[in-house]
């Protein structure tokens, strides 16, 4: 298995401080450290004695999904940060309208499920009913529905706003809105579409 190299990131975003961003980055890195720890030690781990009450397989396959996924959900959150906000456009906006029946709908459910959840909200496509869904996440590998393509990815955990907020998440969660970078979610659409015609 291939090391995880930390991407890279720098961003300006309107309401959401560079010492925050600085922060979250070094929690970003911190995921693909560990990840790359857990993935050598499972290379000697003893499988021998995998247990599902307890053991130390079981521990760092827990572990290896949660930091993966850490170290997922952060690059698809940041990636898709540093644009204008407002209201999408291209396929996205057409699925929105479809789905929700206006864009207005889809942001006040997003908006609902960022203040409701503790760790992560997400806007993914159902490849099987075909539809877009907001779905909330507590943790990084708990909440997440399986075959969902994330195509909007929110951090909800404290670390993403309390430099900047305090306890005031809705506050966060309108700066998130205002830099949301519409362009790179047309892109993670089509993409899909592309690898998987209908």
């Amino acid at each position: 298995m291939d090391k995880l190299v930390a991407k890279k990131y720098n961003l300006m975003l309107r309401g959401i401080s560079q010492r925050t961003l600085e922060e979250h980055y070094k929690l970003y890195n911190r995921y693909v450290d560990k990840t790359n720890e857990i993935r050598e030690k499972l290379k000697t781990a003893d499988r021998s004695k995998a247990n599902a009450s307890y053991s130390e397989y079981r521990e760092l396959k827990l572990e290896e999904t949660y930091n993966l996924d850490g170290v997922k959900l952060h690059e698809l959150y940041f990636e898709n940060l540093g644009g204008p906000g407002g209201t999408p456009d291209d396929i996205i906006a057409s699925m929105i309208t479809l789905d929700f029946g206006s864009f207005e709908n889809w942001k006040q459910d997003f908006i609902a499920c960022g203040m409701a959840s503790r760790g992560w909200t997400v806007l993914c496509f159902d490849p099987i009913d075909l539809k877009l869904h907001n779905y909330l996440q507590d943790l990084h590998n708990h909440g997440i529905v399986s075959r969902s393509v994330p195509l909007l990815v929110l951090d909800t955990y404290e670390h993403a706003y309390f430099i900047d907020y305090g306890t005031d998440k809705k506050s966060y969660i309108n700066a998130f809105m205002d830099n949301i970078k519409w362009e790179e979610v047309n892109r993670r659409v089509t993409s899909w579409i592309y690898m998987h015609p209908f």
